[in-house]
């Protein structure tokens, strides 16, 4: 029956008619823009539909409902379908303050501006953007594997706040993919993770249409998936016909009586209805063209010159299915809450923290004071003492290293912290194993869940798991990324695990806030800035080696830490004639050259700056008298690429720092190979000294 003739539909017509207006949506939409992927929608459609209508536990008027079922749109570029499947079900905006609006999350005039600039709906999906998008998803493999942390997430909420007849948490998680996710090998990770954890909330689908954008997928893509996963210990099921919503149901279902994470694979053509571009790469990546739309929508039984159609009884089909589902669910779960709340009002105040990322009373109680020690201890060493203590003190702080936790020291050994292993999910240590860009797209998932979650691994790794870090940095949330042995100074490794480049690469990434610390006060002291965070992911990079603790009556206190960049040393009187700045384990190279300098009669000051981000959010006056601007003798050491430095030493100065990569040698010859040495540190400021005058 045509969409033109409006008539009242029942049963299978109304389901073609909304299935069909989610395609024409995103049809024209992409036309409109002359910019997107019109092929997914078209082909995923009836998944879509048969999914949120029938199946997904999920209130569009409280669409941040804490037990909601999850939907990932993993294969980005399609997301009209989103868009389109946001606006049909009715879901609200959430507003600053956290609240529902009676604001539609998505209008039709939202569609109407699909990818153009201040529109909410911009070429992929973007979490804090748009309402009702639970991950920002483009980059592919990424969205699959955060739903990994999110379906770690709610198995621990369930074993840590569930109580008997109180089951607060039972959500589901369910991610649609593409053979472009089954594809990229962060999904590999992330499926052999959930598959070894036995994650049974969750649930992937994916669109198997033969077809990616260089053209038929078995050019590049030959292996049995299905087996794969099977392989990965999931439950494998297979829809044969994309368009049969009973069969997707059936699958749906089974899924829901599952032991172990599901993936359903539907066989689904990419562009269906188009006469020309169907299960083509045509149709992947660009507008069908106006003529081909008409033929498309004349094959749907829609008006071929009617744009953005919304037919009669489409909304008001998915006010009586998901929207009053919904809101059932949804009510009993805040009847339930109540009740909780009285038999269990502590745990229960802390689901309300959870829920605004908060931090609990006593947050930073018995943060470590670290006494002066010339021999010192490695930053990694004091980093695993601070990270247990606030843990300790923040129940719901999570997380693991990737298969490092005993030379990152991330592990939390305080009683009770105990292991997350299938069928034990209560655990406070996570086994991330040797996928670090899985771990990295799993805390993701975790932290917008609501767990302060964390993970470590040696810097130089921070390359594979980069794509995790700048998502978090663009979704605004704070995970937080440890990183060790962070310079040449872990020695006899050698080349290929001394990081180089890595700081200046994450320094590059806007909003992340990245934290070097000189010493082990230094550590406490960073710790408390990251733990504030609620909007900024955060990155401490810890030294394998031992540095000298300072003698903080001497020195200047370490919580200067919190402006990111403070003096540590100064002149006695007077002006300095040199400033001597670096970050890390090279701030004590620096204090022990202005010892030197200071003996000799020159008037030296010694900046640490841990955070060259943090340094720069503070105010001009601050900035100049950490660097008085007449000052020019400056020299800055740190053991990495020199990119970014000269903004702080100005044209006069001079940068002492890494031009190649490392070697492979006990760490006091690489040092005096690659000139990190009092002997240069002090030479240099000499030089310097003398081109100011």
């Amino acid at each position: 029956m045509a969409a033109s003739e409006q008539t009242l539909l029942t049963g299978k017509q109304l389901d073609t008619l909304c299935i069909n207006t989610i395609r024409t949506l995103a049809i024209d939409a992409v036309q409109k823009a002359n910019s997107g992927h019109p092929g997914a929608p078209m082909g995923l459609a009836p998944v879509a539909y048969a999914l949120w209508q029938n199946y997904l536990r999920y209130d569009p008027a409280n669409p941040i409902w804490p037990n909601r079922d999850r939907f990932v749109l993993s294969n980005g570029h399609a997301s009209m379908l989103l868009y389109a499947s946001l606006f049909v079900a009715g879901v609200r905006k959430i507003g600053e303050d956290g609240r529902p609006t009676k604001q539609p999350a998505i209008s039709l005039d939202d569609i109407k501006n699909f990818r153009q600039i201040g529109s909410n709906t911009p070429g992929h999906p973007e979490y804090g953007l748009t309402t009702g998008v639970e991950t920002t998803t483009g980059p592919l493999g990424q969205g699959v594997a955060t739903s990994v942390g999110m379906a770690i997430a709610e198995k621990w909420l369930a074993a840590h706040y569930n109580r008997p007849n109180f089951n607060l948490f039972d959500y589901k998680i369910w991610a649609i993919c593409g053979d472009g996710d089954i594809m990229e090998g962060v999904a590999s990770e992330a499926a052999s993770l959930a598959g070894h954890l036995k994650l049974s909330n969750l649930c992937w689908i994916y669109d198997d249409n033969h077809v990616t954008l260089d053209g038929p997928a078995k050019n590049s893509l030959s292996e049995d998936v299905p087996q794969r996963f099977e392989a990965y210990g999931w439950q494998v099921s297979h829809v044969t016909d994309a368009n049969d919503l009973d069969a997707l149901g059936k699958a749906y279902q089974d899924f829901l009586g599952a032991d172990r994470p599901t993936l359903i694979v539907v066989n689904s053509h990419i562009g269906y209805g188009s006469p020309h571009k169907q299960d083509t790469s045509a149709a992947h990546g660009e507008p069908l063209g106006e003529d081909e739309v008409k033929l498309v929508k004349k094959f749907y039984g829609w008006p071929e010159d009617a744009k953005f159609l919304v037919p009669d009884g489409v909304l008001e089909n998915f006010q009586q299915g998901l929207g009053k589902r919904g809101a059932d669910l949804h009510a009993k779960w805040v009847n339930l809450f109540g009740e909780y709340e009285k038999q269990y009002p502590d745990l229960a105040q802390e689901l309300r923290m959870i829920q605004k990322r908060e931090l609990p009373d006593g947050w930073d109680k018995n943060f470590p004071v670290f006494p002066a020690d010339a021999k010192g201890v490695a930053t990694r060493e004091s980093g695993g003492k601070v990270l247990n203590v606030a843990a300790e003190n923040i129940p719901w702080m999570v997380g693991g290293s990737a298969d490092l936790s005993g030379s990152d020291k991330t592990r939390l050994k305080f009683d009770g912290a105990g292991d997350f292993q299938a069928g034990s999910y209560g655990g406070r240590n996570m086994h991330f194993g040797v996928r670090e860009h899985g771990m990295g797209a799993a805390l993701n998932g975790m932290t917008l869940a609501g767990l302060r979650a964390f993970g470590g691994t040696f810097f130089n790794f921070n390359d594979y798991m980069k794509p995790a870090v700048r998502l978090a940095a663009l979704m605004e949330i704070p995970v937080v990324f440890i990183y060790t042995h962070d310079s040449i100074g872990l020695g006899e490794d050698g080349p290929t695990h001394q990081p180089i480049e890595q700081l200046a690469a994450l320094r590059a990434v806007p909003g992340l806030s990245l934290f070097r610390p000189g010493d082990a006060n230094e550590v406490t002291e960073a710790w408390k800035y990251i733990l504030q965070l609620k909007h900024e992911p955060a990155v401490i990079v810890l030294s394998r080696q031992a540095v000298p603790t300072f003698d903080r009556t001497k020195y200047a206190p370490a919580a200067g830490v919190a402006k990111g960049a403070y003096i540590l040393a100064d002149t006695k009187d007077g002006r300095p004639e040199v400033i001597l700045m670096g970050t890390g384990s090279e701030v004590s190279l620096c204090i022990a050259a202005y010892e030197q300098l200071t003996a000799s009669g020159v008037k030296a000051r010694v900046v640490s700056m841990p955070s060259w981000d943090v340094f720069e959010k503070q105010s001009d006056d601050y900035k100049k008298q950490v660097f008085p601007p007449d000052v020019k003798a400056r020299v800055s050491v740190e053991q990495a690429a020199t990119l970014g430095w000269d903004r702080y030493v100005g044209p006069q100065g001079r940068i002492i720092g890494m031009h190649s990569f490392g070697a492979s040698a006990p760490i006091k010859d690489l040092q005096k190979k690659f000139g990190f040495t009092i002997e240069n540190v002090v030479a240099t400021a000499r030089e310097v000294m003398a081109k100011a005058k």
